[in-house]
């Protein structure tokens, strides 16, 4: 499949089922398209293959008898079963309809998530959603099922951006299992009036997962590539602020460095990764975190 997913993604095509699995299908295709395998090789309990022995292969796994039958070299090769939990944490409060070129935030997100789901499950791992703010709260269980992916998406794209992230998330702590080996992703703005999300992601780390923030934003609020006068709504409270965008760059662009620089300084002190997205930058990008993320629970 050589159809460039980006062509795909509209708001309609995002928020259906079949649109949202198409989409996932290609990026992940596409990323994988160019690697010979997925998953982790060596010496594990099922045998898989052989191949051709390499300088620097453990000698343990050569195969003698192959080796009397063709007079070659070869290595055992097993699948290791390295099957994790991934969970997937999103903010589905009302900031993340902020949106640039007819893309919101959330609607990248699904499809950031639909992406990985999609790249997990077929790496046999078990796939979880928990979605909220402080009107409503989307889960789907993670289990191993053949419809799970798809009770994944129909819950992702029911997904709705309202309100805040809540104060309160004692529903919500109860689903975070702090005994089991997982891979935590929590994909929001990182817009917040306090530290009501910061707080909570801090709280997720064990010494058993991976948590990783993957945050999303707009490149008109990177760059802040805005002119003349431009009228500001906080899409959470609905205050809005006049003001000129020429002599209000700077202001806003060292503010804005120096919060990300506390939020990595807290995440990386917590020993949590953190990856900014822009709202026009390639989702494959994800799926290269994830592969290089899930090894670390190996």
């Amino acid at each position: 499949m050589k159809q460039d997913y980006r062509q795909l993604l509209q708001p309609k095509i995002i928020n259906s089922l079949s649109g949202l699995s198409l989409i996932a299908s290609v990026v992940v295709e596409g990323y994988l398209s160019g690697l010979h395998q997925s998953r982790r090789v060596g010496a594990g309990l099922e045998f898989s293959q052989y191949r051709a022995y390499e300088p620097g292969d453990d000698l343990r796994l050569l195969d003698w008898k192959m080796l009397a039958r063709s007079g070659r070299y070869y290595v055992k090769q097993s699948e290791i079963d390295t099957h994790i939990t991934v969970k997937f944490i999103l903010d589905a409060s009302k900031s993340m309809l902020h949106q640039e070129n007819g893309i919101a935030k959330l609607d990248y997100a699904k499809v950031l998530i639909a992406s990985l789901a999609s790249l997990a499950q077929n790496q046999g791992d078990k796939i979880g959603l928990f979605a909220l703010n402080d009107q409503s709260l989307k889960t789907v269980a993670p289990v191993l099922h053949k419809q799970q992916y798809t009770r994944f998406l129909h819950q992702l794209i029911s997904v709705e951006g309202k309100g805040k992230w809540p104060e309160k998330t004692l529903e919500f702590d109860k689903l975070h299992d702090r005994s089991r080996k997982e891979l935590l992703f929590f994909i929001t703005d990182m817009h917040e009036d306090a530290t009501e999300l910061s707080s909570k992601i801090k709280g997720l780390k064990t010494k058993r997962n991976e948590v990783v923030v993957l945050q999303i934003m707009g490149k008109n609020e990177l760059q802040f590539n805005y002119d003349g006068y431009v009228i500001f709504e906080d899409l959470e409270t609905g205050t809005k602020v006049k003001v000129d965008a020429k002599s209000a760059k700077s202001n806003y662009l060292r503010a804005f460095r120096e919060t990300m620089g506390v939020t990595k300084d807290m995440l990386l002190s917590n020993g949590i990764a953190h990856h900014l997205f822009s709202l026009d930058q390639p989702i494959g990008e994800a799926l290269k975190l994830f592969l290089k993320q899930r090894t670390y629970l190996m």
